[in-house]
């Protein structure tokens, strides 16, 4: 786009401006030239102001303006299970609490669940996600509504679905999202096979299919446990990694949720396969799944983002938090100080985002011609104050709660902290209502 085409719409200005580009940019007093839903100038805010004088002004005197933070793996609609219990085996928690609650939702129920998770996000910094969930027409309803980014698909797996039912009803309902949000703005529909221990091979490679048909990202939750490890090894004589590639199925569209337990061989091979990985540490660490060998990962070339996984495994959705587990999680497994950086971490939870879901031209990084997603942190605080290293502070002292304003799409969603496109009201009364609902 060329810039001198378009006036702006608003400007937004803050007190230090990070683009988060290949130079990882600082300009002190800075300011975002904003057109529809395109950046279309970034520099000092002075000289943004006399260049667009009729652009309305979003100004944060100790601003830091940033790009956004995108979230590569959420079940937003399990948002309801915050709590459900704690502190207990992975297998017996679901067993004994989570299905049960589960097999209770309904579509309205997801819908509300997941405006709470919406709202939580926008709250704290995402401005875009990636989920796998049921009843994703719901899902992507509330999504809608938020105005937030995302990429959305209905979970798949051999047994009958609270949903769908069977799965021959679960291929025309994925058919459906995709006709209903194609081409959509901000929404973007994904095949979801839940894993490789849930999904039987034909159902795998049918799902492929799909995938390839609607040039779709493949979302699969992959080699997260030692247990799940042998659970296929004792089936189909292969690593889960092993597995998807005797079918044929790692590629570039792939991509592997949690990825904990990999072999050296393994991280090669999904480098090789352009594989994409979305990392939970602290659902990892509550889940006692164990410690994704993620600066293996990043050495061998392997796109890697940041995800919050869901409320049963994490009991929050704030990618501020989650960026500061990562760096401190993978400097203490290798007791190597420098082992992650701030940087580093800062980039998987913006650009690292980005290239996970194939969006890293449109979103990642605040630079002219890429859309209008970004977030302003208030840093007038004590825990804030003062201020050397931008990425440091942003992974190591800052919380979602700093977050003042988030414009998605060139929207602005929250002023702020008030949210502008949903009811934050009516959505905590709703869910508290439902929570009777769902435990009586």
């Amino acid at each position: 786009m060329n810039q001198a085409e378009h006036n702006a719409d608003f400007l937004v200005t803050g007190s230090y401006l990070y683009l988060q580009d290949k130079n990882k940019t600082i300009i002190a007093n800075g300011g975002v030239a904003i057109h529809q839903e395109t950046i279309i100038e970034t520099g000092a805010a002075a000289d943004l102001a006399k260049k667009y004088p009729a652009a309305k002004l979003l100004a944060t005197e100790h601003g830091l303006i940033m790009p956004g933070l995108v979230n590569t793996h959420t079940h937003a609609a399990m948002a309801f299970s915050q709590g459900l219990p704690d502190n207990h085996p992975i297998k017996q928690r679901l067993q004994e609490c989570i299905f049960p609650v589960a097999a209770k939702l309904n579509g309205d129920m997801v819908y509300q669940a997941s405006l709470l998770a919406l709202a939580e996000m926008i709250k704290s910094g995402t401005t875009s996600f990636c989920d796998m969930s049921f009843f994703a027409k719901d899902v992507a309803r509330a999504t809608q509504e938020s105005g937030m980014r995302a990429w959305i698909g209905e979970i798949l797996s051999d047994s009958p679905s609270p949903n769908y039912g069977k799965m021959v009803s679960g291929f025309q309902y994925v058919e459906e999202l995709f006709t209903l949000y194609d081409n959509h703005r901000l929404i973007s529909m994904t095949v979801d096979p839940h894993s490789v221990h849930t999904c039987s091979p034909d159902l795998l490679n049918k799902l492929r299919l799909m995938a390839e048909k609607y040039d779709a990202l493949y979302i699969i939750q992959l080699s997260e446990t030692a247990e799940k490890i042998k659970d296929a090894k004792e089936r189909y004589g292969a690593s889960p990694v092993m597995h998807l590639e005797n079918l044929g199925l790692l590629g570039g569209r792939v991509v592997a949720g949690h990825c904990v337990v990999l072999t050296d061989e393994e991280i090669e091979l999904l480098a090789q396969r352009n594989v994409k990985i979305a990392h939970c540490p602290e659902s990892n660490m509550k889940l006692a799944s164990g410690i994704a060998p993620v600066p293996r990962m990043l050495a061998a070339g392997l796109s890697v983002g940041l995800g919050t996984g869901c409320s049963a495994g994490n009991n929050d959705m704030d990618m501020f938090g989650e960026m500061n587990s990562a760096a401190k999680l993978h400097k203490v497994n290798t007791l190597d100080p420098t082992a992650l950086p701030a940087e580093t971490v800062l980039e998987m939870a913006t650009m690292g985002g980005a290239r996970v879901l194939g969006a890293e031209k449109k979103i990642g990084s605040l630079e002219p011609g890429k859309k209008a997603d970004l977030i302003v942190l208030d840093l007038d605080q004590p825990h804030l104050t003062p201020l050397y290293n931008i990425p440091s502070h942003a992974v190591y002292a800052a919380r979602g709660a700093d977050v003042v304003h988030s414009v998605i799409n060139g929207n602005v969603v929250m002023q702020n902290r008030k949210l502008e496109t949903l009811d934050e009201k009516a959505i905590l009364a709703d869910m508290i209502r439902m929570d009777w609902q769902i435990r009586n």
